[in-house]
């Protein structure tokens, strides 16, 4: 099949990356896949599939290729493919990485391009039943992955260091951090090093935006915790490896992926309940998982910190439940899902939770 991909930009960032996990794994199983971007995109990562740059800062219909399908994503790009599609160019289907309305400026926007097509695609069952109850529509659940360029390599007793907590700082000029409370990160780990004043904190941040961050910069330079700015995978791996308990305070996500990569490094995970990493977070089982309104994100940290056995055993089942989250099964359903669209074939009530069920009826009794 023929793929459209129209994409703002690859820079560093969860969202970024399945884009280009997928779209590989398209065009490594045959498919032709073209990746239509604006002028001035950034690419961060190692793109095989063919890129497509126009001379405009914005996406035109006139510059769709003619395909078989159009994958939009972000919401600025559902318009201009529906157009697209509407011109005969392919059918749209929209994957949508995140529900913008949530979090992002202009929700008076974002939140009516879920009217357009009916066709979607999301990254876990809290995001389907979130979109579901807010518009009618159920998507079908194409799930996050782990790059095989991430693995446990065992070197936590060989660093010889303090014990590494570490999370993901982003930069927050750009206004779209909102969501990863990070303030409330900052807050909660400022207490753990009161509490365990032993420990390393460390921060992982895209090079580019740590470097181009002014507050990032002045936290920096106080020298109270330590910035990674890895370039490339094998670095990221190599930090996630360093982590003995990985920390996330992201309020929600669609499907919550650095947490995943940490804990296929080996990492013990504490996460505040963000809706997509229910989908392989189990409380007291691969991890400690708690409620934003709990409060409690700093006291699970330090409950690992001096309970090593409860440590050592989180990350032991963690890192082997994160086997199961493979970048090619993604891709494996993400195919599934276009065919039964293709096939109009509808969801699978199995699916479905009873209140999704009776959106579901509702629809049919209304068309009869």
């Amino acid at each position: 099949m023929r793929f459209t991909f129209p994409i703002l930009t690859l820079c560093h960032g969860g969202a970024q990356r399945m884009l280009v996990e997928l779209t590989n794994g398209l065009t490594a199983r045959g498919h032709e896949v073209v990746i239509l971007m604006p002028s001035g995109g950034d690419i961060s990562y190692n793109v095989h599939s063919q890129v497509l740059r126009t001379d405009h800062t914005v996406l035109r219909e006139s510059d769709f290729p003619v395909s078989d399908m159009i994958v939009s994503n972000f919401y600025t790009t559902v318009p201009v493919s529906e157009a697209a599609s509407q011109k005969g160019k392919g059918m749209h289907i929209r994957l949508s990485l995140c529900y913008e309305p949530l979090f992002l400026p202009e929700n008076e926007v974002s939140f009516p391009t879920y009217h357009i097509t009916d066709k979607l695609l999301v990254l876990s069952r809290w995001q389907q039943e979130l979109i579901a109850l807010s518009h009618g529509i159920t998507g079908s659940i194409v799930p996050i992955g782990i790059s095989t360029a991430f693995r446990n390599q065992h070197i936590r007793q060989m660093l010889q260091e303090p014990l590494n907590i570490t999370a993901i700082l982003r930069k927050e000029e750009n206004g779209f951090a909102s969501h990863r409370e990070q303030d409330y990160l900052l807050k909660q780990l400022d207490i753990v090093k009161h509490n365990a004043p032993q420990v390393n904190i460390n921060f992982i941040c895209p090079p580019d935006e740590f470097y181009s961050s002014e507050s990032l910069q002045q936290m920096n330079v106080g020298g109270k915790y330590r910035f990674f700015t890895p370039k490339n995978d094998e670095e990221l791996c190599y930090h996630y490896n360093g982590a003995d308990i990985f920390v996330s305070a992201s309020a929600f996500d669609a499907g919550s992926l650095p947490g995943l990569e940490a804990m296929r490094c080996g990492a013990a995970l504490v996460s505040v309940y963000s809706g997509g990493n229910l989908q392989y977070a189990r409380h007291g089982d691969n991890c400690l998982l708690s409620y934003r309104y709990e409060n409690r994100l700093a006291q699970d940290v330090v409950r690992l910190i001096y309970d090593p056995p409860l440590r050592a055993r989180l990350a032991e089942q963690g890192e082997a439940d994160s086997l199961a989250w493979t970048w090619d099964h993604s891709v494996t359903c993400l195919e599934q899902a276009v065919m039964r669209f293709v096939q109009d074939i509808p969801q699978n009530e199995s699916t479905r939770t009873p209140l999704l069920r009776r959106l579901a009826g509702y629809r049919l009794h209304k068309g009869q």
